[in-house]
């Protein structure tokens, strides 16, 4: 049976790596203890931490415990996380981007199609950016580039892979302001999830 100084010491790993609150009766299991031995086990470990004034303490939620940041770090950890100047995509670059993202691979031709107006500037701009890059030709007449959405795109917007764009079932419908419900969300999904872009 593990002593009381190795279980600490795991459920401070557990408790690193599992991010969301800990169940007590979760952690317990893994020792064959019991829920009450284990929430006691929690809590000295969150007095530990609260004596030597770490900037990370451990919250109870219930039954369960979770790693967060001292409240008094707070200004700090915003200084950091929040860049000087943060832009976003405009709203022509926005369109576009989902454009592609949801027709591609696609030409500028059909981007244009879409939207009515041309996106000479606007393609400049998310390939600069790393958001959009060519991805062959297309087999019709002028054999015209064909674009699609690059890793930074995902990376940049929280996707996993393409497959994580919301389903919009009429991308002219995003774009032209009239806008069906599903689609709405959708836009709102990838206003949201703009980073440090600026087009």
């Amino acid at each position: 049976m593990s002593n009381k100084k190795t279980i600490k010491s795991a459920f401070e790993s557990m408790l690193f790596t599992w991010g969301e609150p800990l169940d007590a009766k979760a952690a317990a299991d893994v020792f064959n203890i019991t829920k009450q031995e284990a929430v006691e086990y929690f809590k000295e470990l969150q007095a530990e931490y609260e004596q030597e004034g770490r900037g990370i303490v451990i919250r109870q939620i219930n039954q369960s415990f979770q790693f967060v940041t001292r409240e008094e770090n707070a200004d700090y950890i915003r200084s950091l996380c929040t860049p000087v100047k943060i832009k976003k995509l405009s709203q022509s670059a926005l369109e576009v981007l989902a454009i592609v993202a949801y027709k591609q691979p696609v030409t500028k031709g059909e981007i244009e199609a879409i939207r009515g107006i041309r996106c000479d500037r606007v393609m400049d701009g998310l390939i600069k950016k790393e958001l959009v890059a060519e991805k062959g030709r297309a087999d019709t007449v002028g054999r015209p580039i064909l674009y699609g959405t690059t890793d930074t795109f995902l990376k940049n917007f929280g996707f996993t892979s393409i497959k994580d764009l919301p389903e919009i079932e009429d991308i002219e419908n995003l774009v032209s302001g009239y806008i069906a419900e599903d689609a709405e969300e959708g836009a709102d999904d990838m206003q949201d999830r703009q980073m440090q872009l600026e087009i």
